[in-house]
């Protein structure tokens, strides 16, 4: 039996045990880079920072495109291109990981500078796209998991579909709030560096969070 079978046959065995893993593992990676805990990443220059920042927006555009291809295919019963188009968005996704993880492990964080009226509107869709994100990735692993490991009669008769939705709606929102931030902080507005500190006081905790969570999807 080779090694892919048998990891095959075990997600297919235990698919919220490999969601729980793989979840975990990936929030791991993230705030523990977020924080500072994750720190073996190469000092990046200005340059190369803004050229990652930019880079992770393409990424972003381009999973949101194939996931918006996806609902288009599945509507008109394209189960092949379906599954192609989402496959490529899970991919786009991991490759933003690791674009991300050393973009802010290796380079400094900024805020915006803008209108308190636009700031307001900022944070807002800012924390709204962070929570959907937060909260797509157990759904959107744990439909994965199930579209590679069964057949088509099993996920008819299985939750996939329903999950599938959440999961495409969640992360469709999410993508495009990300990517409409990036262009208010990047394009739209000035910005200015942020102090990495992170604060912990009730006072400083929300402006200073607020922005410096701005790099965990589209900065």
């Amino acid at each position: 039996m080779s090694v892919a079978h048998t990891l095959k046959s075990s997600a297919r065995d235990r698919p919220v045990a490999v969601t729980v893993a793989v979840t975990v593992l990936g929030y791991g990676l993230v705030i523990g880079t977020f924080l500072g805990i994750v720190d073996f990443y190469p000092d990046l220059s200005k340059g190369t920072v803004d050229l990652l920042t930019h880079l992770i927006a393409v990424i972003n555009t381009g999973a949101l495109a194939a996931l918006l291809a996806g609902v288009y295919f599945i509507s008109q019963r394209e189960i092949s291109k379906h599954a192609t188009s989402m496959l490529i968005a899970f991919s786009l996704i991991l490759l933003f990981l690791v674009v991300y993880v050393f973009r802010v492990g290796g380079g400094e964080t900024k805020a915006i500078v803008a209108p308190d009226l636009v700031t307001t509107v900022y944070r807002a869709m800012l924390a709204i796209h962070i929570l959907l994100s937060i909260v797509s990735v157990p759904v959107v692993v744990y439909a994965v998991v199930l579209g590679l490991t069964r057949t088509r009669a099993e996920l008819a008769e299985s939750l996939k579909s329903t999950v599938g939705r959440v999961a495409a709606s969640a992360w469709i929102l999410s993508l495009a709030l990300g990517i409409i931030t990036y262009f208010m902080l990047n394009h739209v507005y000035e910005s200015e560096p942020l102090n990495s500190v992170l604060l912990v006081g009730l006072v400083g905790l929300r402006p200073v969070v607020g922005d410096r969570l701005t790099v965990l999807f589209n900065e």
